[in-house]
């Protein structure tokens, strides 16, 4: 069998039992470790879990995928990804390869960035589609994002945005490890924004979220340009119509903010779902 094992958000400690229970069983347990990080190393997860994880980078998985399958049709072989296996990347291609050559697989759910983005108080059922914000260069500004943003405001939803992160893992070091902060998204948004968003746009920043060091900051979106919310990994809000009840929420993350002020409190009592 090969087992897709999410690892959840935090650290060592956030994989369930089901999945800790299978990954002491298996022969080889490969790390995904290039599309998100734990708040703790490679080192942390093995000496909790009691087993040695083989890295597998994105050459790895994209590329040499037999080397992950190999004898996972006479024994048990788990992928642990951060998050959730079916989450922000799904790893269909591997499940596609597994299933072609006749081997059986499982998925072991866990929180994802997906849903634990409802920490902040905005209800999931309001999101519209989720987009991914990459590092701007002086010859390359890709928009395309935002274009998904302003289709989501039109219809009144929230729109998560998964900001870029590059880690110094695996085989191959392309580049220094950089992840981007809320406050880099925003200063790249507001170049860009037109209506319906603007400057004033009520805005989310998440930071490690799922960790004990967890913050969040609501404000306008010129805020979240000079938001500082510390160490990697951040995503970003940007709000759509807000239900009375949200708002309340955001007041509780939305500190000096002058971006919520405007915005009326209700009483919650008198919120029918």
């Amino acid at each position: 069998m090969l087992y897709f094992i999410g690892l959840g958000l935090g650290d060592a400690k956030d994989i369930t039992v089901k999945g800790l229970e299978i990954i002491k069983g298996c022969s080889r347990v490969y790390l995904e470790a290039y599309t998100s990080i734990l708040t703790v190393g490679k080192e942390a997860l093995e000496e909790y879990y009691g087993r040695e994880l083989l890295l597998a980078d994105r050459d790895m998985v994209e590329q040499e995928a037999d080397e992950i399958l190999k004898g996972a049709d006479v024994s048990d072989v788990a992928f642990l990804v951060v998050g959730d296996p079916f989450g922000a990347t799904t790893h269909s291609d591997l499940v596609l390869r597994a299933v072609n050559a006749g081997i059986h697989y499982r998925v072991i759910h866990n929180a994802s960035i997906m849903n634990a983005v409802g920490c902040c108080g905005l209800q999931l059922y309001n999101f519209g589609e989720t987009v991914s914000i990459v590092f701007w260069t002086d010859t390359w500004k890709p928009e395309s994002f935002y274009d998904k943003i302003k289709r989501n405001s039109d219809m009144g939803m929230h729109t998560l945005c998964l900001l870029a992160h590059r880690c110094l893992v695996g085989r191959k070091i392309y580049e220094p490890p950089r992840f981007m902060t809320v406050a880099q998204a925003a200063e790249q948004l507001l170049e860009i924004v037109q209506n319906p968003i603007t400057e004033e746009t009520v805005c989310v920043g998440l930071a490690r979220v799922g960790a004990e060091d967890q913050a969040i900051r609501a404000g306008s979106l010129r805020e979240m340009a000079s938001c500082d919310l510390g160490g990697p990994l951040h995503s970003m809000i940007v709000s759509g119509h807000l239900h009375p009840l949200e708002v309340d929420m955001l007041k509780l993350f939305s500190g000096c903010s002058e971006g919520l002020k405007s915005l009326k409190m209700t009483d919650s009592s008198t919120y029918i779902s």
